[in-house]
């Protein structure tokens, strides 16, 4: 009882939910199926109407499905857009009421409790429901009743509505499975003589409960009203956006500055509560002619300091044509990530912040994905040592961890003319004469076996740091298993 109010329950199921979300964005006449694969074998997952009269079904081997319809069209299934999908359909539903849920993945329960008159009485109500859906080319199979069971178990196996206070008169003629239990169960219901609902009602508990546990019964009390079950409404997820309207244009970078700051506030106030950052930022302007204008800036880091953001936005907004004047600001954080509350101290240091901050600045004039920073590999090969991230989408690493000093500028091995395993006293490289003062190694490297790579197929290789009396420092390698010398390097 509700307020002295008999609850209401709406189950909206969508037994073609996947193969309609995909046939609304591209029509396709004759039979067409979804597959997945599912233990190491592609089956269906989710057919049209016309694929059913063709003696399809959910779950069937894809081959089996050709070689009984050849002319069947189909495509990957795509189960994260689906539930996407679902997500869009809840939004929708809240037209008729605000206490909406999920009901697995391809189903909508609501608690439509005084909600009914609001359409014209609940019949009208389904009906509006009805055509709405199928006008957007979405199946669907609609339960009414007192309980969330009932509702689920009419939408799946007698669609139509329940009076109120009479569930089991409705519910009687129904398969045992239409309790939500599983099949198994349902398949030895079947076996003792207890097909539908009403058998089952009628049944002895205590046998019943001895032999299938108390799950059988809990399911047939929350059908019939006996026992409680609840429905958890969908959260709405947080909105991060804020909008100043001006009571007067304005035009001057400084007044809308100003602005911007004042929504930076309220905007980071928002990502504080649910512990997050603002990684994309959008501001939109508003001219008083209605045209709009939009500057966007991405962070190296997910930032919600209002301080720090707002000296980022000057660029942009500095470009932007005032016109006659704006009218309108609004600021919307487009991508958000985690940000968890830190502890701080009196030792922090505020380099790493400046650091982001620079990174985010000259990403606004070049991109971040253009900003580039080295990070160790696990590998003695010298050049698999290292990788290449983008500055903005990886941490930097205090130190490197190296047996033996690395040079800091690192190219393809380039020949030079020597004999024997140690560092000719003369040598050409570059043009430029030079002469060996100081050798020391040498450090032998011996390829990884495990990966194919082409520059290694000469074997193991012997390094030496040279350091010439010409002044350069370089890195030079001998290939003892097919004589050569080359240098790689040149140390700073």
């Amino acid at each position: 009882m509700f307020d002295g109010i008999q609850r209401r329950v709406v189950s909206v199921w969508f037994p073609r939910l996947a193969s309609d979300r995909v046939l609304r964005q591209r029509p396709i006449e004759g039979p067409f199926a979804l597959t997945l694969k599912q233990k190491n074998a592609n089956r269906i997952y989710c057919l049209n109407t016309a694929a059913t009269q063709q003696g399809l079904h959910q779950g069937m081997p894809y081959a089996d499905a050709r070689a009984f319809c050849p002319d069947l069209q189909s495509q990957m299934a795509q189960p994260e857009q689906d539930l996407r999908f679902l997500h869009a359909l809840r939004r929708w539903a809240t037209r008729y009421c605000p206490w909406i849920g999920l009901e697995g993945k391809d189903g909508l329960v609501m608690d439509v409790t005084g909600s009914a008159h609001l359409f014209g009485g609940e019949t009208a109500m389904l009906a509006d429901m009805r055509m709405r859906l199928m006008r957007a080319g979405i199946s669907t199979q609609i339960g009414l009743a007192d309980t969330r069971g009932a509702a689920w178990a009419l939408a799946h196996y007698g669609e139509g509505i329940a009076p109120s206070r009479e569930a089991l008169a409705a519910l009687t003629s129904l398969p045992v499975a239409a309790l939500r239990i599983e099949d198994s169960m349902s398949v030895a219901l079947q076996r003792l003589g207890l097909r539908n609902i009403g058998d089952l009602a009628g049944a002895a508990r205590a046998p019943l409960t001895r032999r299938f546990g108390p799950g059988l019964l809990l399911r047939l009390d929350q059908a019939l009203g006996v026992q409680p079950e609840d429905i958890s409404p969908q959260a709405e997820p947080p909105h991060y956006a804020v909008r100043m309207t001006l009571p007067e244009p304005i035009g001057l970078l400084a007044d809308v500055m100003a602005g911007v700051e004042r929504l930076l506030v309220q905007l980071c106030a928002k990502l504080k509560a649910q512990e997050m950052g603002a990684r994309n930022l959008c501001i939109t302007l508003r001219r008083v002619d209605q045209d709009h204008q939009q500057v966007d800036l991405r962070l190296a880091r997910p930032l919600r300091d209002p301080q720090r953001i707002l000296p980022l936005f000057e660029r942009g907004l500095s470009e932007v044509d005032a016109g006659f004047g704006i009218d309108q600001l609004r600021l919307e954080a487009t991508q958000v990530e985690d940000l968890p509350v830190q502890q701080i101290s009196h030792v922090t240091d505020g380099g790493k912040d400046k650091l982001d901050d620079l990174i985010s600045r000259i990403g606004t004039r070049i991109g971040l994905e253009n900003i580039h920073r080295f990070l160790p590999a696990d590998s003695h090969i010298p050049e698999r040592s290292f990788i290449i991230a983008p500055a903005a989408y990886s941490e930097p690493v205090s130190g490197w961890s190296s047996p033996q000093p690395r040079p800091i500028c690192l190219f393809p091995p380039e020949p030079i003319a020597g004999h024997g395993s140690k560092p000719p006293k003369r040598f050409r490289w570059r043009r430029m004469s030079l002469s060996t003062g100081r050798a020391t190694g040498p450090e032998r490297i011996t390829p990884e076996w495990w990966l194919e790579d082409d520059n290694w197929r000469s074997g193991m290789r012997d390094y030496w740091r040279v350091e010439t009396t010409q002044g350069r420092r370089l890195w030079l390698y001998y290939t003892p298993q097919n004589p050569g010398w080359f240098v790689q390097g040149e140390f700073a």
